[in-house]
């Protein structure tokens, strides 16, 4: 994919979304750093922010977005506005599917219900005249 921040949009849409809210909170608590998975001076990428508040899920396409969003050659320090653009994609992933949640919820109070059906059987037999005697006989013998 040519553009990075719509790769990265996909990314973080293809999250379950208790993963996209554990990391929102994650980059809003921790120094994140793009190009490795932690800078060994207390800065952790996304998903192990993410991992770290409960959202236990790997993918490595979101790794991969993330860095090529950054343009990380080593690892440092993500600067203010790339956790800026992270964040307003993960909110407004949230914000769409809330969206998305509430039309099935209408769609389900309202959808149409139908009325249950009693089933009356056909008069007269198909049976024989013979065998339809002789099954009457055996239910009453």
């Amino acid at each position: 994919m040519r553009d990075p921040i719509t790769a990265l949009e996909r990314a973080i849409r293809s999250l379950p979304e208790p993963t996209r809210v554990a990391m929102l909170d994650g980059i809003r608590s921790h120094p994140i750093v793009c190009g490795a998975y932690t800078d060994g001076r207390g800065g952790i990428c996304p998903m192990l922010a993410a991992h770290r508040h409960g959202g236990r899920v790997t993918l490595l396409a979101f790794a991969r977005s993330w860095d090529n969003f950054t343009r990380a050659k080593r690892p440092r320090r993500a600067t203010e506005r790339e956790v800026r653009v992270l964040e307003h994609l993960l909110e407004a992933s949230l914000q769409e599917q809330s969206e998305f949640a509430q039309a099935i919820a209408e769609y389900q109070r309202t959808r149409r219900t139908f009325p249950d059906f009693r089933v009356k059987r056909l008069s007269g037999s198909r049976r024989s005249d013979r065998r339809a005697a002789a099954g009457a006989a055996a239910r009453t013998a």
